[in-house]
């Protein structure tokens, strides 16, 4: 008997020493790298040894439509605030996806390709660089003669040209007199603490990874085009005719929409100033990236909301649109109230921008301080779409997420958010089916493999499979553990984790981490759970039966998300009951449960619903007692 308690403690011991192993979240080898060098630490915050580069940008550009040629010349101040010495740098022209022979996911049509990005200057330091720009990759090598040194900057004079497509996109022609211009200038890659140069082609279908900086940028138009871009306008006298800056300039603080150029006044062409061309100057600090709209017929609507109380700062809400759209002529009031309830609900932190500009084009795309959407007739549609690529404010231009390796850190928020906004605006019942038909339904009902890999796959890697993991997928995974932790401990944690990470790169593990650590819950078990399996949902009602004092429900588990769901009861008498059930019943078994049903009446049926957790086979989600 002396010899079965230490083999009966030590076996306890083993179990729960594997049960622990069994709840660490996987980390890859270069990721660990990041937290042995003290970059990133273990609670989720930036560790003492955290670094990022930072790069101030001078860059001037003419288009002068209907011509497609563009003109550009910068003055890129990089700095390494590595530890590392770098012998190269990585330039990102991702223009060149429209040279033929680009590696994209997408066909392309005549009217997309073109010769990209052409360099007619490359002075490093002020010595001609040799760069090797000529081929079809969005990725330039640069060897630098003189290798930068931690905490040195070097300094990169470019002239470069290039043709727009006549095919938008994210980018290109609208029309032959209004062009968007997006990811239109050459600039130095990522070099981060965890992966070095961010060297990952851009394939026509992913998104992006950015440094913050600084960025002073010159527009050269035509008179009586109007240029809106990312910034604020630092000369609007100077390129507008009085009237049309006054009206711009109320538009700043007015709640009601001001039409700053109608069509009748665009038809009079006189809204710039009369000079052959005018040079629009734009100014933005600390921010991930510029975009560009320029059209001679776009009307010009704005007015402001206020987001933030503390302060009583406002943001302008503007929009770019032709006149015969009758869905952008809701843009700006839609707007505002975006900017407004983000900034005061979901996620509760105010609207970092001085503005936002909604653009009439094709790509439903978001760009900071701007969004380039597409033309449809259904309004309550385009508000939708709006809100989606309003709410990517926060992630990623508040937060440099890293969304060519982990979309789910930003279109995963984003989608969250929309449905968030979308219950307050057309109420709860139609959000939900909306969210459920655009978001969720595709998926739940597609049993091929490539729909279940693991969300933490980087979206590098991904196909098949790549929405669902980037948009659907992840944001019930948010859905789920803010039912979990309760709306304030939540938004508690989520907010820690927005100021710990603003301005910066956070990576999974930082979210992890920081959700954690913030809510004072060890969440291991449920991010191993969502993100590192190969999931999905199916709940399998097998038995209610009767127990002391109730009922007892059987829940197996067969798709194995750890999901939220509602037990939904039926009595003999007629009467009905709904009990709540959060992803915490699932933290010790997620294959098997039982569920006690407390009640002195007879059950005669009981239903699971998870409501937007869709079910893969519903049909065994009722039990009939007979």
């Amino acid at each position: 008997m002396k010899l079965i308690k230490p083999i009966a403690l030590s076996a306890l011991f083993f179990f729960a020493l594997m049960q622990a192993q069994a709840q660490s979240l996987y980390m890859p080898r270069d990721i660990q790298k990041a937290f042995n060098k003290e970059t990133r630490q273990a609670d989720g915050t930036p560790g003492k040894k955290y670094w990022q580069n930072h790069g101030t940008y001078n860059i001037t550009i003419t288009a002068l439509p209907p011509d497609r040629n563009i003109k550009g010349s910068e003055t890129i101040v990089y700095e390494n605030n590595s530890p590392d010495t770098l012998k190269r740098l990585n330039m990102k022209l991702i223009l060149n996806i429209h040279k033929p022979g680009a590696a994209r996911f997408g066909d392309a049509g005549a009217d997309y390709l073109t010769t990209g990005i052409h360099f007619d200057k490359f002075l490093v330091n002020g010595d001609a660089a040799k760069i090797n720009g000529e081929g079809a990759s969005t990725n330039m090598g640069v060897t630098l003669a003189k290798p930068l040194a931690p905490h040195q900057s070097v300094k990169l004079d470019i002239d470069w040209h290039f043709e727009i497509s006549l095919q938008s996109g994210r980018e290109g022609m609208i029309d032959p007199t209004t062009y968007y211009l997006a990811y239109f200038y050459p600039r130095v890659s990522v070099y981060d603490d965890y992966n070095g140069w961010d060297r990952l082609p851009f394939l026509d279908a992913q998104e992006f990874y950015n440094d913050f900086n600084d960025y002073t940028l010159t527009v050269n138009a035509p008179k009586n085009y109007i240029v809106w871009a990312t910034g604020t306008l630092q000369n609007p006298k100077a390129v507008l005719q009085p009237e049309y800056a006054k009206r711009l300039e109320k538009s700043m603080t007015s709640d009601s929409t001001i039409h700053i150029a109608t069509a009748a006044d665009i038809a009079k062409k006189n809204i710039t100033a009369q000079k052959d061309q005018n040079s629009w100057i734009w100014k933005a600090d600390d921010i991930s990236d510029m975009a560009v709209g320029i059209s001679d017929h776009y009307v010009w609507d704005g007015a402001s909301t206020i987001v933030d109380d503390a302060t009583h700062r406002r943001a302008s809400m503007q929009a770019a649109f032709q006149d015969s759209a009758a869905d952008f002529h809701h843009a700006v009031q839609a707007g505002r109230h975006s900017l407004s309830w983000l900034s005061h609900n979901w996620p509760g932190v105010p609207y970092p921008f001085p503005k936002m500009t909604a653009f009439q084009g094709f790509a439903d795309m978001e760009y900071p301080m701007m969004v380039n959407d597409s033309h449809t007739d259904d309004i309550q549609f385009a508000a939708f779409v709006q809100d989606h690529e309003i709410a990517h404010t926060y992630f990623p231009f508040y937060m440099g997420i890293n969304e060519s390796r982990y979309a789910f850190m930003d279109e995963g928020w984003a989608t969250t958010f929309e449905r968030l906004i979308g219950t307050d605006e057309v109420g709860a019942e139609k959000a939900d089916a909306l969210y459920k038909d655009f978001r969720i339904n595709g998926w739940i009902h597609d049993a091929v493999t490539a729909e279940d890999q693991p969300i933490i796959t980087m979206s590098s890697e991904l196909r098949a499979g790549y929405g669902n993991n980037s948009y659907g997928k992840p944001s019930l995974s948010y859905f789920a553990l803010k039912d979990m932790l309760g709306d304030d401990l939540f938004k508690k944690a989520l907010h820690g984790y927005m100021d710990r990470w603003h301005g910066k790169h956070p990576i999974p593990w930082d979210y992890f981490n920081s959700m954690t650590n913030l809510s004072g819950r060890n969440l291991d078990w449920f991010f191993n759970n969502w993100f590192f399996s190969n999931y999905y949902i199916d709940l399998d009602l097998q038995n209610v039966g009767k127990t002391n004092g109730g009922y007892t429900a059987d829940i197996k588990n067969v798709g194995g998300f750890a999901v939220p769901f509602d037990v939904k009861i039926t009595y003999t008498d007629g009467t009905t009951e709904t009990q709540h059930q959060t992803p915490a019943v699932w933290e010790h078994n997620q294959k098997q449960i039982a569920v006690n049903i407390k009640t002195n009446k007879t059950i005669k049926a009981v239903t699971l619903d998870g409501n937007i957790f869709m079910d893969a086979t519903p049909i065994n989600n009722t039990y009939t007692i007979k």
